[in-house]
């Protein structure tokens, strides 16, 4: 599944088409796509995993998903799911999800709760946390209303640079332990976005599929944790397990 970080490169990709008109939309979604016709793009924007084209009267939205993608100026031999074509280009997307929202963004959208975003709050999402003392640290990585645009491998990472077991339950989970997990997250995400840009994530992966820890040399653990059994990846020698 495409993390937050992806999902800016999208953004950045797709920025020229802001201020342009749509001529021509199609694709094999369920939803009505015929809102957006000969409408300006008012605003190329992104939310966590959410790619948004803002129009004067709809937002379209799309998710996607764990398998979705997308092209800009050129076509998959599949047929897309949406087809947005402008007079200086299209933009094509494939598996994924797809709505049309009608109200302010500003009103669904807390865009504190975004990693990526300026308006990101770590305070905000420190107080969330508190408030949920039993949920595994693995979750609590994963749950878009703290940490919108964290993904599994963001997770994976953030939790061994942190030198904390994913099964840690988030109020057995030292205060210091805690600030530093809010700020990995956010940290991680943009060294994420640097390694993409420059086509070597992969190679900075310290855990995630890797089979040796690169601090002790030991086997990797690999187990599907957590209420979604997420596949993870950690270190049972160097990741603690905090417990009551």
């Amino acid at each position: 599944m495409p993390e937050g970080p992806s999902i800016v490169l999208l953004r950045e990709a797709a920025s020229h088409f802001k201020g342009h008109v749509v001529r021509a939309v199609s694709g094999n979604s369920r939803i009505d796509l015929s809102p957006l016709q000969g409408r300006r793009v008012k605003a190329v924007r992104s939310w966590g995993k959410h790619f948004l084209l803002e129009f004067s009267r709809h937002t379209l939205r799309i998710h996607l998903m764990m398998f979705g993608s997308w092209r800009i100026d050129e076509r998959k031999p599949t047929p897309a799911r949406v087809s947005l074509v402008f007079d200086n280009g299209e933009l094509n997307f494939y598996a994924c999800s797809v709505r049309l929202i009608d109200q302010p963004l500003d009103d669904i959208y807390d865009w504190r709760a975004d990693v990526m975003n300026d308006a990101w709050d770590p305070k905000l999402a420190r107080r969330k946390l508190e408030s949920m003392p039993d949920v595994l640290v693995c979750d609590a990585l994963l749950d878009q209303s703290v940490f919108a645009g964290v993904g599994n491998i963001i997770k994976n990472e953030v939790l061994f640079r942190i030198g904390v077991h994913p099964a840690t339950r988030l109020g057995d989970l030292p205060p210091r332990r805690l600030t530093a997990m809010i700020e990995q997250a956010r940290a991680y995400s943009f060294d994420f976005l640097e390694w993409k840009r420059r086509f070597e994530l992969k190679k900075h992966w310290q855990v995630h599929t890797r089979k040796a820890c690169p601090l002790c040399g030991g086997p990797i653990s690999k187990l599907y944790m957590g209420t979604a059994r997420r596949r993870t990846f950690f270190c049972p020698n160097d990741q603690v397990l905090y417990q009551p």
